[in-house]
């Protein structure tokens, strides 16, 4: 698989221009642009010089508000608005942005396009590619959701100046997966990654290539394409956890849970070196602090993992690391590993 970045998406030192040059090809009827709180603030000034007559639409930020609720909302300005099938949606922001402004913009009136600016190191290097949408129900994390390409993804940098370093770390988490995945050699270069104090335009283009080449492979993820989730099945039930018990960790921290369990059991599953091993966990714990589960919170981890999307049947799936940079994905894992793993975690 060559390694390029998808013919979507633009990485540039001026997203403002970037935007104004893409909508001047285009012939929208109506602008609109998705932003939270946040990114009104420090985001939108750095692009709305160049843009006219924009409707704005602030939603809550926040993976608590990823909802239909919130859906709703941003279909009822567009609706009062009415915006018709020739509209386009700008969606301002990280994962949450991005991941509920497609899917808005999807479904309304079977589709309108959209555009997504993604301006957490998290988005632009994972959610930014691959088309993948959705929106957290009944305590699940994207439970609903669908397959929708952007018509246009700019990454521009400098929007990170603007992020606190608990998010530039669980961006960099994402960055490690895809390297643990892909390319060993490329994991070793990142356990010198001052990540205080980082030029990540680089980082990021490299990143994304090694995403896309997977994505294009397996659009749907039905092969493929399920190497990206690893670090996700038991990461993302962790995250789930305290995300609904108001605890909520950052996506990034709990696929950094995700990778040493995970770790963990490739060695005893899949026969990955204990060397190899413990080599991913020295690197993960060098730019993460442990998470503490509460011990009254196992099973509702493990109840969480039933509801996996990757789950076939009553099979609970994960991917797997045979050797650093070499994965396996739909490999079959118990509840009783599951919890083994996360005893390791709490006492390696």
């Amino acid at each position: 698989m060559a390694n390029t970045l998808p013919p979507y998406l633009e990485i540039t030192d001026n997203s403002g221009n970037s935007l104004i040059d893409f909508l001047n090809k285009s012939a929208y009827s109506q602008l609109f642009i998705l932003v939270d709180e946040n990114t009104k603030t420090h985001c939108f000034p750095l692009v709305k010089n160049e843009l006219k007559a924009v409707h704005t639409i602030e939603i809550k930020s926040g993976e608590s508000n990823k909802t239909l609720a919130a859906c709703s909302k941003i279909w009822q300005v567009l609706t009062d608005a009415r915006a018709d099938r020739n509209a386009v949606l700008i969606n301002l922001g990280g994962g949450v942005i991005g991941d509920m402004g497609g899917f808005c913009a999807s479904t309304y009136k079977r589709g309108i396009d959209f555009v997504n600016i993604p301006t957490t190191l998290l988005s632009q290097v994972d959610a930014s590619i691959g088309g993948k949408l959705g929106v957290d129900f009944g305590g699940f994390k994207n439970h609903i959701g669908l397959f929708k390409l952007p018509k246009k993804v700019i990454i521009d940098a400098a929007f990170l100046a603007t992020l606190p370093q608990n998010q530039i770390r669980s961006g960099f988490a994402e960055i490690l997966k895809h390297a643990c995945i892909n390319d060993v050699n490329h994991l070793s270069q990142l356990t010198t990654i001052d990540i205080n104090n980082y030029d990540w335009k680089h980082l990021i283009e490299s990143s994304i290539a090694i995403k896309n080449a997977i994505v294009e492979s397996d659009p749907f993820e039905k092969g493929n394409r399920k190497f990206l989730n690893f670090g996700h099945t038991i990461g993302h039930a962790v995250e789930t956890y305290f995300l609904n018990n108001s605890l909520p960790i950052l996506h990034g921290e709990a696929v950094a849970l995700g990778m040493i369990t995970e770790g963990y059991l490739s060695s005893k599953l899949l026969g990955l070196q204990i060397e190899e091993r413990d080599k991913l966990i020295e690197i993960i714990d060098t730019y993460f602090n442990r998470i503490n589960i509460p011990e009254n919170g196992m099973k509702e981890i493990l109840n969480n993992i039933e509801q996996d999307k990757k789950n076939e049947g009553n099979s609970i799936q994960a991917v797997l690391l045979s050797q650093l940079g070499k994965a396996e994905h739909s490999i079959t894992i118990s509840k009783k590993e599951i919890e083994e793993s996360l005893k390791f975690y709490a006492t390696k």
